[in-house]
């Protein structure tokens, strides 16, 4: 058979861009690595209260150095009720108990450094627990913390007093709550008792300034900024236009459009100070540069003005905007989109997978696939921990779930909102509770599939996910992958996706990863113009494909539901065990 090369896009693209006075480093520490997230209260146990802690990650931090990150992010360990498992926090500078202490915390600091590992914090900056000493504050109206949070009065309906706009919450329902004893309402983005944080008000800005340099006087090497779309909203807090989407009811966040409560524009000077104050930090006390991400939502016009604050947006389009079903066509348009659009001279990145959303292997129905084309493309890869070994998520009943996400969306639509199933414990072993815990009873149930799918057979068994996985960030760390020039097409029959790497004077990289579930037979030469013999470099698990095999490339058999990688011999890591 005969294909055509359908298209083609370089990683270095030419795209005009806003000068920004924000100083960047040159050649910064986080170029084409991988990250590599930690979901504390899932990882690893280590006093046998079902949750994982500070101790169990620092007991832990020779896998994550295995993986060949280098940097991990944790989500949040700050004091905290835990109604948001963290993401409300009460203290963000104190250590909640439930993880360890401060102490503990510099000692993971210390382990990780000696391994050669950066950490990130998650920044939680939109909001705070309704138990912070600044919310119970603002509610006595004691200055200056009466104005850290958003109050409003209500407005009468027919009588009744009602919210002082129809905003909604992102877990369902109006994100206005009364408060009797300050006699207003305040604003919430997510849970009531989360308030939102109120960022036009000088003092309210500092405090997080602060919050900030005590977690780097700490040794942390940067941060992932959590929610960063919510952080202002409407001063003259207008009705927000419904969206008109069919199939939400009127209390879902979905039912309206959020003109007025996400995306504006004063976000992006926050950021840009915090990005100065991250820089003034490491020229001051002479460290390396420190890194910010940001959530930072999925539309792909707001997300480039981040670049111009100084941050790097995290670029969802692998866990939002692409599912199983989608068309190879439609990868090829939306990376090439992508990349040309990203400012000059700053970094692509691509999330696999993260603590919201399924896990990559349950989305896709593949646990391969989407790690083997986020490590050969451009830039910067973001993992989540155990997508390497390929777990899935466990359902869970209405009874087990514990995400506010899910329990406000009741019995009947709690499955399609809880973020439980891709949260439960890492699978370590075969051993009791996946050898995460020796408790009794661990946060949430262990997916039952652990006695076969877990992390110590696959570093025993010659092929497996892990391994798959260890192959691609050897692979990543190549001159090919870290400078090359990108290609990425489909086959002419539309099944296949081809990423080419190439630099001059050397054999190209090919990735090829088949969407049908045929066999299909490839001239690689005439599609991507190829040398006639490369070699298997690595395969998904599912394959059959032996690595290390040299395959004809005029008239290669690509198997059904298929991912391989081939390379030449001039490849400087092809002998990598």
């Amino acid at each position: 058979m005969r294909f055509a090369l359908s298209s083609v896009v370089l990683c270095f693209v030419t795209v005009a861009v806003t000068v920004t006075a924000v100083e960047l480093p040159d050649n910064p520490w986080w170029k084409n690595i991988l990250i590599y997230q930690v979901y504390p209260r899932s990882f690893m146990d280590s006093d046998g209260d079902g949750i994982g802690d500070i101790n169990g990650i620092t007991g832990r931090l020779e896998h994550i150095r295995e993986t060949g990150a280098t940097a991990f992010w944790l989500s949040p360990i700050y004091r905290s009720p835990q109604k948001d498992f963290g993401y409300d926090i009460s203290d963000f500078t104190a250590i909640d108990p439930q993880f360890g202490t401060i102490d503990d915390f510099r000692e993971l600091l210390k382990r990780a450094k000696s391994l050669g590992l950066k950490v990130l914090m998650d920044l939680v900056p939109n909001h705070s627990s309704d138990q912070h000493e600044w919310f119970k504050k603002s509610v006595r109206r004691v200055k200056p913390y009466d104005e850290y949070y958003i109050w409003r009065d209500g407005k009468m309906v027919d009588g009744v007093r009602s919210p002082p706009s129809n905003w909604l919450s992102s877990f369902g329902g109006s994100s206005w709550e009364w408060n009797e004893e300050r006699g207003q309402y305040y604003y919430h983005q997510f849970a009531t008792a989360q308030p939102d944080l109120n960022y036009r008000n000088p003092a309210l800005k500092k405090e997080m300034e602060k919050v900030l340099l005590f977690w780097l006087e700490q040794g942390v090497d940067g941060f992932r900024i959590d929610a960063v779309v919510h952080l202002f909203e409407d001063e003259q807090m207008r009705d927000e236009p419904l969206s008109r989407r069919p199939g939400f009811n009127s209390d879902e966040y979905e039912y309206l459009d959020h003109i007025y409560t996400r995306d504006l524009d004063e976000t992006y000077g926050v950021i840009a100070e915090w990005r100065q104050l991250m820089n003034d930090f490491a020229r001051e006390h002479k460290t390396q540069a420190k890194y910010g991400i940001l959530e930072a939502g999925n539309v792909l016009s707001l997300n480039m003005k981040y670049y111009d604050s100084g941050m790097d947006p995290f670029n969802f389009m692998f866990t939002l905007d692409i599912h199983k079903d989608t068309p190879p066509e439609e990868y090829v348009q939306r990376i090439q989109e992508y990349l040309a659009k990203i400012p000059n001279g700053q970094l692509a990145n691509w999330v696999i997978g993260n603590h919201d959303q399924p896990r990559v292997a349950t989305r896709f129905g593949r646990a391969d696939q989407m790690s083997m084309l986020a490590l050969m493309l451009p830039g910067l890869t973001v993992i989540y921990n155990g997508d390497e070994i390929g777990m899935v998520d466990r359902p869970l009943s209405w009874e087990e779930t514990v995400d506010p996400a899910g329990c406000n969306a009741g019995p009947e639509k709690y499955n399609q909102r809880s973020r439980d199933p891709a949260r439960t414990p890492f699978q370590w072993d075969n051993t009791t509770n996946a050898g995460f815990s020796f408790g009794r009873k661990t946060w949430l149930p262990v997916h039952e599939n652990y006695h076969h799918l877990n992390l110590l057979d696959q570093q025993q068994a010659p092929i497996s996910h892990f391994k798959t996985f260890k192959r691609m960030i050897r692979l990543k760390q190549s001159q090919l992958v870290q400078t090359g020039f990108t290609e990425i097409s489909t086959s002419l029959d539309g099944q296949v996706l081809g990423l080419v790497r190439r630099l001059p004077h050397q054999s190209p990289l090919v990735l090829l990863i088949n969407f049908s579930e045929d066999m299909i037979f490839l001239d690689l030469v005439e599609w991507m113009h190829v040398p006639e013999r490369l070699n298997i470099y690595a395969t998904n698990v599912e394959s059959n494909l032996r690595v290390g095999a040299t395959v004809f490339t005029e008239n290669f058999l690509l198997p059904a539901a298929a991912s391989v990688v081939l390379a030449g011999d001039d490849l400087d890591v092809l002998n990598f065990p």
